[in-house]
């Protein structure tokens, strides 16, 4: 019981953050608003990283690091592993959750097939609230591998809802 109640306190949480940077500071700027958002992600994540990493030896390598991004650390995050993860071998990394917590509860009706302009500009507005609530765990993902030493760029994409896919860019 104790967990469901803190998991929907983190949800409307995410959901207020966001919605007060999109709506309430930066209501004309959309970039400032994402950029906020993913620097308190970043926060979140490099403290959470310092915590979960404190009695582990360092990691050799990238891999190693984005393996316990996508085992341990997204397990005491979400309570569940990355479903998937792909590399080039040079540099990028694509972690699949095919059942994001974080976006569960928001809308996948994405069908624009005879859609009135209001309707479209409805689900054009939900795409776009839906993208910014990526930028926090972006952030998180982003601060939990500079504290492992591994500067990075994240992004995400959300084209088959409630699935997320999180692109790691490491920095040379």
């Amino acid at each position: 019981m104790g967990r469901d109640v803190s998991e929907s306190c983190i949800d409307s949480l995410l959901t207020e953050m966001v919605s007060t940077y999109c709506n309430r500071f930066y209501a004309n700027k959309p970039e400032l608003a994402a950029r906020r958002t993913e620097a308190i992600g970043y926060q979140v994540g490099h403290q959470l990283s310092e915590r979960y990493t404190m009695e582990r030896p360092c990691f050799s390598d990238h891999l190693e690091a984005i393996k316990f991004i996508c085992k341990d650390f997204w397990f005491e995050l979400f309570k569940k592993q990355i479903d998937n993860l792909k590399t080039n071998h040079r540099g990028t990394f694509v972690l699949q959750d095919n059942r994001f917590r974080w976006l569960t509860r928001m809308s996948i009706d994405q069908s624009p097939e005879n859609g009135t302009s209001e309707e479209l500009s409805i689900m054009a507005d939900n795409k776009t609230m839906q993208s910014m609530h990526l930028y926090f765990p972006c952030g998180i993902i982003r601060g939990a591998l500079s504290n492992l030493g591994i500067p990075c760029a994240v992004s995400a994409d959300i084209s088959n809802l409630p699935a997320c896919s999180f692109v790691i860019r490491i920095k040379a």
